[in-house]
């Protein structure tokens, strides 16, 4: 059996839209059998929330789609992860360039915006939920949940040649 691959959902803070995505993509990997095909975890650029659960209204919003994203726990994004993970898939423009210049020489993962390498080539960007209300969460929920839907097909069709 091949190795899993390792993808980390990136964000601001780990607190919204990665935990989300996280919990998204592992739900449908289970669902579909390929729990043990891919590795995923999440982190945030930034150090504000370090060790504190997901918002509250994203671990509502989750929950309301059959998904409990409440035993993660925020963390930064480092270095090593840069070695440790195939694929760092960032919420936004932002993101992806903090997550690129804080990359060390020679990094083996690559990084992209999640939703185009979902597949979304319309929509780049997974707008951020924090200032806003639960309609915001449940877009960014359908947002993270479609590129989750996504790279579980991605995933089954390699897993069949």
């Amino acid at each position: 059996m091949p190795a899993p691959q390792r993808l980390l959902m990136v964000c601001l803070g780990n607190i919204c839209r990665s935990p989300m995505a996280e919990g998204a993509l592992r739900a449908r990997l289970h669902a579909a059998g390929l729990g043990m095909a891919v590795e995923v975890d999440s982190a945030g650029v930034g150090r504000w929330h370090v060790g504190n659960p997901p918002d509250p209204r994203a671990i509502t919003c989750a929950a309301r789609h059959g998904v409990d994203i409440a035993g993660l726990r925020a963390r930064q994004l480092r270095p090593a992860d840069h070695d440790a993970f195939d694929l760092l898939l960032c919420a936004d423009a932002s993101v992806l360039q903090a997550v690129r210049a804080a990359a060390p020489a020679g990094a083996r993962a690559r990084s992209a915006l999640l939703l185009p390498w979902g597949g979304f080539a319309a929509r780049t960007e997974i707008p951020d939920p924090y200032t806003g209300g639960m309609a915001d969460f449940e877009h960014v929920w359908t947002l993270v949940d479609a590129a989750a839907a996504a790279i579980v097909a991605r995933t089954a069709a390699h897993a069949q040649r």
